[in-house]
C-alpha cells in the first residue's frame, strides 16, 4: 500500500444539501473531492482531500486531445440502522487498475484508492440520501494532464474521486424498457477498448443513442462491430436473456465491459441454481426463441439501475413484447435480492459488503 498520509482540507462554507424529491443524477456535488497527481520517475503522490473546486489545467493537456482517461461508477448506501455501505468496492479498483493497463495509465494502488475512498465517504457521509431508492454515486477517474500535444502517453497525471447524491433510478416502479437494435453503429470492437473503461467508448455511443431516441426507444441494443449478429450491450449495461428456464449473457470476448453487476447476477443465479451460461448470443437466436414461446425475459444489469428489465425489442423493423411488456419474475427477483443487500435488508452469503466507519 502506498505509504501515504491523506491530507485533509475540510470545507468552511458547505453546501446546501437538496431535498431527496429534488435529486437529479450527476448534477449536484458534496462538500469534499479526492486528489492524487502522478509525475513520471515520481509515481503517485500528494494525495488529499480538499473541498469540491474546478481544476486548472494546461490547454494543451493530453487528456483534452487523445482521451487518455478512464473512470469507474459506484455507490454509498444508508441501511435503517444508519450504516454506511459499500457495494463490492474493491471489484471497482480492480476494473480501474484493467482500464488503466488498456489505455497505458500508470496503475494505482488498489488498496491505497479504497482506503482514500472510504475516508472521502465517512467525511461526507451525511450527502447520503436516506429516502427508499436513494444513494450517494461515486466517481473516481484519472485523466492525462502532461501539456503535450503528441500522440503518446502522457507522463503526468490526477486522480479523483467525487461523489454526488442520487435519486431512487424507478421513482414510479420497475418498468420496462423499449430497446432498439443497432444495425449500423458499433460500441466497439475486439481488440478495441471495450473492456475498459474510458470516455471514448461513451462518446461513440451518442449518435446511435440519438437515433433511437428519435424512434422513441431508450436504449440501444449493441451487435458486434464485425458481423452485425451478435448481441454485445445494451446502451451502458450488460444485457441478459431467460430462454426456457436458462439464463444466457454474452460472454467477455474482449469487445464487452466486465459489469460488476453482471458478475454479480450471475453468481447469485448460480447460488439459487438457476442454469445460467456465458457464450455468444446471435440476435436471430433470440429472435426464434420468441417465435418458438421460449425468450421468457430479458434485462439489462449496471450500477445506476441494477436491473433494467427489457419490454420490447425493434431489429430490422420487427418488433417484439417480452413478457406483455411487464417486469418477469427472475427481473424482480434479482433486483429486490441485490438493491436488498446493498441497503442491508436481504441477507449477503458472499460478503460483498464493505461497511464505511
Amino acid at each position: 500500500m502506498l505509504d501515504q498520509t491523506i491530507k485533509v482540507e475540510l470545507s468552511t462554507t458547505k453546501k446546501q444539501k437538496p431535498n431527496a424529491d429534488q435529486l437529479q443524477f450527476g448534477k449536484i456535488f458534496t462538500d469534499h473531492m479526492f486528489i492524487m497527481d502522478y509525475t513520471e520517475g515520481k509515481g503517485w503522490h500528494d494525495p488529499r482531500i480538499v473541498p469540491y473546486q474546478p481544476i486548472t489545467l494546461d490547454p494543451s493537456s493530453v487528456v483534452f486531445h487523445y482521451g487518455q482517461t478512464v473512470f469507474e461508477g459506484l455507490k454509498a448506501y444508508v441501511t435503517k440502522e444508519g450504516k454506511v455501505q459499500l457495494f463490492r468496492p474493491e471489484k471497482n479498483m480492480e476494473r480501474l487498475n484493467q482500464s488503466n493497463d488498456r489505455m497505458v495509465i500508470p496503475k494505482i494502488d488498489e488498496q491505497f484508492a479504497l482506503k482514500a475512498l472510504k475516508q472521502l465517504v465517512s467525511i461526507d457521509k451525511d450527502w447520503i440520501p436516506t429516502a427508499e431508492g436513494t444513494s450517494l454515486y461515486i466517481r473516481p477517474f484519472i485523466i492525462a494532464t502532461q501539456p503535450f500535444l503528441g500522440v503518446a502517453p502522457s507522463s503526468q497525471y490526477k486522480f479523483m474521486i467525487i461523489m454526488s447524491p442520487v435519486g431512487a433510478y424507478y421513482k414510479e416502479g420497475l418498468n420496462p424498457v423499449k430497446i432498439l437494435v443497432e444495425n449500423e453503429y458499433v460500441r466497439t470492437v475486439k481488440g478495441g477498448t471495450g473492456t475498459a473503461k474510458t470516455g471514448g467508448n461513451y462518446a461513440a455511443s451518442l449518435k446511435a443513442q440519438e437515433i433511437s431516441s428519435q424512434k422513441g426507444y431508450s436504449q440501444v441494443l449493441w451487435l458486434d462491430g464485425i458481423e452485425h449478429k451478435y448481441v454485445e450491450e445494451v446502451g451502458s449495461m450488460n444485457i441478459f436473456f431467460k430462454i426456457d428456464g436458462k439464463v444466457v449473457t454474452p460472454e467477455l470476448s474482449g469487445s464487452i465491459l466486465p459489469g460488476i453487476t453482471r458478475d454479480s447476477i450471475i453468481q447469485l443465479l448460480k447460488y439459487w441454481n438457476i442454469p445460467v451460461e456465458e457464450r455468444k448470443i446471435s440476435i436471430e437466436e433470440i429472435y426464434e426463441a420468441y417465435d418458438k414461446g421460449l425468450l421468457e425475459e430479458a434485462f439489462g444489469t449496471g450500477t445506476a439501475a441494477v436491473i433494467s428489465p427489457v419490454g420490447e425489442l425493434l431489429w430490422k423493423d420487427r418488433k417484439i413484447v417480452l413478457n406483455n411488456g411487464e417486469t418477469g419474475p427472475l427481473s424482480k427477483k434479482l433486483y429486490d435480492t441485490l438493491t436488498g443487500i446493498q441497503y442491508g435488508t436481504v441477507e449477503d452469503p458472499f460478503g460483498w459488503i464493505v461497511t464505511v466507519e
